[in-house]
């Protein structure tokens, strides 16, 4: 399996690696075999080629740490998020801003073969139906411009969780068409709800029938290591013609929603 997708001895960096996805990706890079150099809030306890502290609400200190790694860099893995619990400005920060931001200073140490995959959720479905907006959104350029934008739109923004995801998906599918010219692919995932320490946040914010209805037709929720497989593959070498994709990984969510045998009223709580 390490020889099919191609890690050892590749330079990866994973943000969001304390716990979660983000941990249960960079375990699985280790064991392929690849340099993982990890970004979090908080200290992993994961035996990493290197680790550094960031926060992604601060783009200063996501300079920082681009600048710590250096050298070149094979593939990125935007593990990192917040739930809709947190304010919604820190919400699109950590989302979306700081994402965007550390994807855009890690470019420079990445050359053709490259290869970006970032967590969206099902929670931003809705992007198809409010392209023109999520377009506007991405168009603004820089960090502190977007934010100030974030706060003149509350009404668009709401907690700012689902929006968030949906420009994950839009800007995963807009960059995908100029990248690819570089040689480097970019694709996000859609997870399920997945049983991380994030999940508490959700059952307080969410009905249970809500995330019950979410995790049809397969009946339970996801563990980490199941969300960390498609990511992995996403940007290993057995993928190198998969570029813009937005991957469902919701034990079969989506095709239920797109068939009609889920109704999407339940996740509404009606």
């Amino acid at each position: 399996m390490s020889e099919f997708l191609g890690y050892k001895g590749k330079r990866v960096v994973v943000s969001g690696c304390f716990s979660g996805m983000g941990e249960a990706t960079a375990k699985l890079l280790l064991s392929l075999g690849a340099e993982v150099h990890g970004l979090d809030y908080k200290q992993t306890q994961l035996s990493l080629a290197s680790f550094n502290n960031v926060d992604l609400r601060d783009p200063a200190s996501i300079d920082a740490a681009v600048a710590k790694i250096g050298g070149k860099v094979d593939a990125l893995f935007n593990c990192a998020g917040l739930p809709q619990t947190f304010p919604a400005l820190d919400v699109m920060k950590v989302n979306f801003a700081g994402t965007r931001h550390l994807t855009e200073k890690m470019l420079p140490l990445m050359s053709s073969g490259g290869a970006i995959a970032s967590i969206s959720s099902n929670g931003g479905l809705g992007w198809s139906r409010r392209i023109p907006v999520l377009m506007q959104a991405i168009g603004i350029q820089g960090f502190d411009a977007f934010m100030k934008w974030c706060e003149e739109n509350p009404d668009t923004v709401r907690e700012g969780y689902s929006f968030s995801k949906e420009l994950v998906i839009a800007w995963t599918m807009l960059m995908s068409q100029s990248l690819i010219k570089k040689g480097i692919r970019i694709n996000c995932t859609m997870p399920g709800p997945t049983q991380t320490p994030m999940m508490a946040h959700f059952e307080s914010a969410s009905k249970a029938s809500v995330l019950e209805a979410a995790a049809q037709p397969i009946n339970r929720r996801s563990t980490p290591e199941e969300q960390a497989g498609p990511l992995a593959f996403l940007n290993s070498d057995a993928a190198t013609y998969v570029n813009g994709l937005c991957f469902y990984v919701d034990g079969g969510f989506m095709a239920g929603l797109a068939t009609g045998q889920i109704d999407i009223r339940s996740l509404m709580g009606g």
